[in-house]
């Protein structure tokens, strides 16, 4: 690998501009909030309307991804990590056009990497995003040292949550962390199995006020899904929902979140400076 990192280290110390992907880290507070089957069927709505979207698991140890989908791949990130695979070998195509990859045991491997593991990583991770619109990080509920390097390389983050306080106290201590940590970072808050719209506006409205007072923040409410049976039938039968039935109140939910978003995107450059992903992420796991 130390030939293969020279080159690519030569080639980073030169200017040319990077046209990587937009990077989004979707979480949760807690477990069981649908953060995964929302990243799965966002992935899939934000590629119907034409962009190529590479979906990262990084839901360790879960594999929810490849279980909503009815996917199993037989290689993940880590055998890119310990020199098993190359990057594109542990791509694989998923469901209506999107590519994924499986998180397996990455993020152990990734936090243990050397300078020129992480300079090889980063480089390999910029070539491949150069070929997608959108890199969308399924994270595991919670956050640890392990994701924040993650968290505060991404250009957006989105926050899961449903009607029950102690999700939303969950959700209000997560993006508290990453605010003390980046407060140039965009929230966009999704209310998952909302009983009403009625419910979910005032459970966005709570969070809102909660952050506005303490934070001194707005974030972006994207809107909700509502608590739709059609959604449950689509996981057992390990189809997205928004393929399973577009006509289900969950799927006409998503594609407003969709508009929504696409009419709203609000990366503010002026707060956060304007490197790419992974020179952000670089520099974070050289300092860690």
């Amino acid at each position: 690998m130390s030939d293969q990192a020279e080159k690519l280290r030569k080639r980073l110390m030169t200017n040319i501009p990077m046209n990587e992907a937009k990077t989004l880290a979707v979480v949760s507070g807690k477990g069981g909030v649908g953060k995964s089957n929302f990243s799965l069927n966002f992935s899939i709505s934000l590629a119907k309307q034409g962009n190529r979207v590479l979906l990262f698991d990084l839901d360790i140890g879960m594999g929810n991804i490849e279980i909503l989908m009815g996917k199993h791949s037989p290689l993940s990130i880590a055998d890119f990590l310990s020199g098993k695979a190359s990057m594109e070998e542990v791509i694989f195509q998923g469901p209506h056009g999107i590519e994924y990859i499986s998180g397996g045991t990455g993020l152990s491997h990734l936090i243990r990497m050397d300078r020129e593991s992480v300079e090889y990583f980063t480089s390999s991770l910029s070539d491949v995003l150069r070929k997608y619109d959108y890199l969308i990080f399924d994270m595991g509920a919670g956050l640890n040292e392990e994701t924040l390097s993650i968290l505060l390389s991404v250009n957006e983050i989105f926050v899961i949550t449903t009607t029950e306080p102690t999700s939303l106290m969950d959700a209000y201590a997560t993006m508290k962390y990453i605010h003390l940590a980046d407060a140039g970072l965009p929230f966009y808050l999704v209310v998952n199995r909302a009983g009403s719209v009625k419910e979910g506006r005032e459970t966005m409205a709570r969070l809102e006020d909660v952050l506005v007072k303490f934070l001194g923040r707005t974030p972006i409410k994207l809107g909700m899904l509502p608590d739709d049976n059609s959604v449950q039938e689509a996981v057992k039968r390990q189809i997205p929902f928004v393929l399973f039935n577009e006509r289900s109140q969950a799927s006409k939910g998503m594609s407003q979140i969709i508009e929504k978003y696409i009419n709203k995107q609000s990366y503010n450059a002026e707060k956060r400076d304007n490197r790419s992903f992974t020179a952000r992420l670089k520099q974070f796991l050289f300092e860690r």
